[in-house]
């Protein structure tokens, strides 16, 4: 009996010894099938028992930590473009990850136009079903909104091919097919993006809170909206008690909470992200700020520091699309959108994304003046949207002598009654596709806006009406619903602009 009653002890504190044991564990980034940025040291992390000793090895560099708080992190020396290696974590128990690869590793967010899926392009069928690429890798993060940042997310990297693309972000795709073709190396993409999101969500609350504007028009305004809907909640459920107490049925809808909530999705889908290497970030975001165009102008530039100084990666390349052209009203022909030039919040919010682009380093803009739908603001057509940012991150971020932007303006003159405007990115001059050039819209010292004459002189346009005897001001593309033309030699669309600085529709009234 004494002897049956040691046994028991022994298997007693064993599995006791085992329960208290914790594995080692990786955060949810770090799986089979990931890619590693190359030539940039790597955070690897995880968790593990305080004081644990974790080592990480590969490619036969081994680097330990010492969990400190439960977690650990390592960062392994820079490796060159390659695989497929694997890779090992070793503590109290071992982990081996599979299939992994080094390579180009590029952030893809915003809202519903990133999001937008491969199956639901235009065309897409045949892309769809030449997607098996080993060398492209994709990784899908999970919509969370949170109110503190998160510490894992819960998913894992799968090759690209026709069934884990065919749901996977079309933007991002396009643009990673194409770079992995130009740099003959293997790409990954981290998609986080959730449709109709505006950017403040996407900011730390750190960084809102630290600037008097956005703590009062942002912060402030949603603490408002929220007490609102408490308050309109609270009355609902009285009128509703009272309604059934006195035997009557109401119709009426309860109030809807405040839509979103600043920094919700920074805390649940980028600071999950953090700090793994990246060579650089793309963004398709602006549709849910144009109402607040004039903010963007700051808004968008900070979000863009947010992210370079939380990463700890100096200026990395953020690429961003331009609003695709738009007709909210649905049922006006073309003829009456262009009847008359007039002010726009959407034309003034590009306006502000491509303000980005001269207050910050490599930042960069791709415009799709010529792949929108006027009754949709959701366009189809993703493939010249990718192909673009592509184009963008092979000379903004790998130093590349290609053009990657069509016409940008650069200064005008005034000559009698004809304003003369210059242009940068030529890239073998200017033309006008399919037909006379449109777009451009002239005006005086009234500032009321008339169509214009416009025709190409090289590498110029010169712009003027019979309306318009002394011109002191042109816009081009500037609408929701832009019908422009203008191109360079390379087949890239100009880019809406103003010249002047007349008062913006969407700053705040004084």
């Amino acid at each position: 009996m004494a002897r049956f009653s040691r046994v028991w002890l022994r298997l007693i504190l064993v599995c006791a010894a085992f329960t208290a044991r914790a594995d080692v564990k990786l955060a949810g980034l770090f799986s089979d099938n990931m890619v590693l940025q190359r030539r940039m040291r790597a955070p690897v992390w995880g968790w593990a028992d305080e004081g644990e000793k974790v080592t990480v090895t590969f490619r036969g560099a081994s680097v330990s930590a010492t969990a400190k708080g439960g977690k650990w992190i390592v960062k392994l020396p820079g490796q060159n473009a390659g695989g497929p290696d694997r890779l090992i974590v070793e503590g109290k128990n071992k982990i081996e990850l599979k299939n992994i690869l080094v390579g180009e590793v590029w952030i893809c967010s915003g809202q519903s136009n990133m999001e937008f899926p491969l199956s639901r392009s235009f065309d897409s069928e045949k892309d769809i079903a030449s997607s098996a690429q080993p060398n492209l890798r994709l990784f899908t993060v999970p919509k969370l909104k949170a109110n503190e940042p998160v510490n894992n997310v819960m998913a894992g990297w799968q090759e690209c091919n026709p069934d884990t693309v065919k749901n996977f972000s079309a933007v991002a795709y396009y643009f990673g097919r194409d770079l992995r073709q130009a740099r003959g190396v293997p790409v990954g993409l981290i998609h986080t993006s959730w449709g109709g999101s505006p950017a403040e969500v996407w900011m730390s609350e750190k960084v809102l809170a630290g600037n008097p504007d956005y703590e009062k028009a942002i912060l402030g305004d949603y603490q408002t909206a929220l007490k609102n809907y408490q308050v309109a909640s609270e009355k609902f459920e009285e009128e509703l008690l009272s309604s059934k107490v006195e035997g009557k049925n109401t119709e009426r809808k309860p109030p809807s909470p405040p839509p979103w909530k600043p920094a919700e999705l920074y805390n649940g889908m980028i600071a999950p992200l953090i700090p793994y290497a990246i060579k650089g970030a793309i963004w398709y975001q602006g549709e849910s700020n144009a109402g607040r165009a004039w903010q963007y102008r700051a808004l968008f530039p900070d979000l863009i520091r947010n992210w370079r100084r939380d990463w700890g990666e100096s200026d990395f390349p953020f690429l961003a699309v331009q609003l695709a052209p738009w007709d909210r009203n649905k049922k006006r022909s073309v003829d009456q959108i262009t009847a008359t030039p007039g002010d726009s919040d959407w034309a003034e919010l590009r306006e502000a994304q491509l303000l980005a682009t001269k207050v910050l380093p490599k930042v960069g803009l791709a415009a799709i003046t010529d792949v929108g739908d006027k009754d949709d603001i959701h366009p189809t057509k993703k493939e010249p949207v990718g192909a673009r940012l592509a184009r963008l991150a092979r000379n903004i971020a790998y130093g590349e002598k290609v053009e990657c932007y069509g016409p940008r303006y650069r200064q005008m003159q005034i000559k009698a009654d004809k304003i003369i405007v210059n242009f940068d990115h030529l890239s073998g001059g200017l033309e006008a596709r399919g037909g006379r050039l449109r777009g451009f819209a002239i005006c005086g010292a009234d500032r009321k806006f008339v169509w214009a004459n416009a025709e190409i002189d090289g590498g110029r346009v010169v712009v003027s009406s019979p309306q318009v005897e002394k011109p002191v001001a042109v816009r081009y593309g500037w609408a929701d619903y832009p019908v422009v033309n203008l191109f360079n030699r390379e087949g890239l669309p100009a880019l809406p602009f103003r010249t002047d600085d007349f008062p913006m529709i969407t700053a705040p009234k004084k």
